[in-house]
């Protein structure tokens, strides 16, 4: 029986989804990182788990609920002819919310020590894990979409998920000290973001 699962059709597509989750995942694993760099030093690995588990258990979810899913790119209006869809909708918020903080981030890390110091004082942990958890949803659509128009088989793609997530995890603490240790590439970081977010707005 094993052996009738470990096809190697079965492998290909394992290896190709885990590889297409990795690559879609990183802007989330970005935003993530940007968004730990923001709390207290005991906090960030904790955020960074929580935020990362979250997006594996909103993605394994939305794919358990796949019909929802493919529900929610029904027009709910037309607006200066086009269709409007609730994916659209969250993706026109979740384009706005990164434009907005990443400009956030890029202001207070041109403003020196002190500005980012109010930063870091003002930042709540709950208030960081809901921004996760939110960008988590806008990013799993196309994730589970793309997952889904590449294979019916459900364990697999959870596989591959579960896979890309750990991967993820393991590179998180890593990249977050290089992005504290390279300002300069924090800031491209941050431009990557905000691009992503104007890419979301303007799809």
């Amino acid at each position: 029986m094993i052996e009738s699962l470990l096809t190697t059709e079965i492998i290909a597509t394992f290896i190709t989804l885990t590889m297409l989750e990795i690559v879609l995942g990183i802007d989330n694993l970005i935003f993530i990182t940007i968004v730990a760099d923001g709390l207290p030093k005991h906090q960030r690995k904790k955020a960074r788990v929580i935020g990362l588990s979250l997006a594996l258990i909103i993605r394994i979810a939305m794919l358990l609920g796949i019909a929802w899913i493919m529900s929610l790119t029904e027009p709910l209006f037309t607006f200066m002819d086009t269709d409007i869809s609730f994916k659209d909708l969250m993706l026109l918020g979740g384009g706005a919310f990164l434009i907005a903080k990443a400009t956030f981030e890029m202001h207070h890390d041109i403003g020196g020590i002190e500005s980012k110091r109010e930063v870091v004082g003002r930042a709540g942990f709950m208030m960081g894990v809901t921004q996760i958890v939110f960008i988590d949803f806008v990013f799993s659509f196309d994730s589970i979409i793309t997952a889904v128009g590449l294979t019916q088989n459900i364990p697999v793609i959870v596989a591959a998920i579960v896979i890309s997530m750990i991967v993820m995890l393991l590179a998180a603490e890593r990249i977050g000290q290089f992005l504290a240790d390279y300002p300069t590439f924090k800031m491209l970081a941050l431009a990557f973001i905000l691009l992503i977010g104007v890419l979301l707005m303007a799809e």
